[in-house]
């Protein structure tokens, strides 16, 4: 495998299909994480980086615009934003792991695997579903060129680092968005 893995980086787009294009990279970067023979640990940091950036962009500024536009309610946008916490502490057992090639590092997969997916279909579901119906193209197009701009910041800022996701976890602990364990 190389050293580095495409996290895409479009510069335009609807902004559904964008976070849809996000949501398939996940799953094949979690493909790749759960195999043996690729090199995890520059799989592991590739996701860490568009996870963590795609999760910040939504937040700042795709659930706003959507409750703003009443395309989706309160709830839907702080569960939402309570689904990427739980992502992030997931994925923060993964990076704090050394090795790649050990029970705990694939246990850990499996649990932040689960995490992403639950959140992928709810996601979907509840939040761009509405979406679709309640945007038009043009809204669409510009909400696509804040969330890009916002990613691609994050990711030009390698923020999916072990010491960035410990902070967004210990943030989101201060703000209630994840149970105490």
């Amino acid at each position: 495998m190389n050293d580095v893995v495409d996290v895409h980086r479009p510069v335009s787009g609807d902004v559904i299909d964008l976070i849809l294009a996000d949501h398939r990279l996940f799953e094949m970067l979690l493909r790749q994480l759960r195999d043996a023979s690729a090199d995890r640990a520059v799989v592991r940091d590739a996701l860490a980086n568009v996870l963590v950036a795609h999760a910040e962009a939504e937040e700042k500024f795709v659930y706003p615009k959507l409750r703003k536009r009443s395309a989706v309610g309160a709830h839907e946008a702080e569960h939402g934003a309570e689904e990427h916490a739980e992502g992030h502490e997931a994925l923060l057992k993964v990076l704090e792991l050394k090795g790649t090639d050990t029970k705990a590092f694939d246990d850990a997969v499996e649990e932040l695997s689960g995490t992403i997916n639950h959140h992928l279909v709810e996601e979907e579901l509840t939040i761009l579903n509405p979406a679709r119906e309640e945007l038009g193209a043009r809204a669409k197009a510009d909400l696509g060129a804040e969330f890009l701009k916002e990613r691609n910041r994050q990711i030009d800022e390698n923020c999916g680092t072990l010491t960035n996701v410990r902070a967004l976890v210990a943030r989101s602990r201060r703000e209630g968005k994840l149970d105490d364990d």
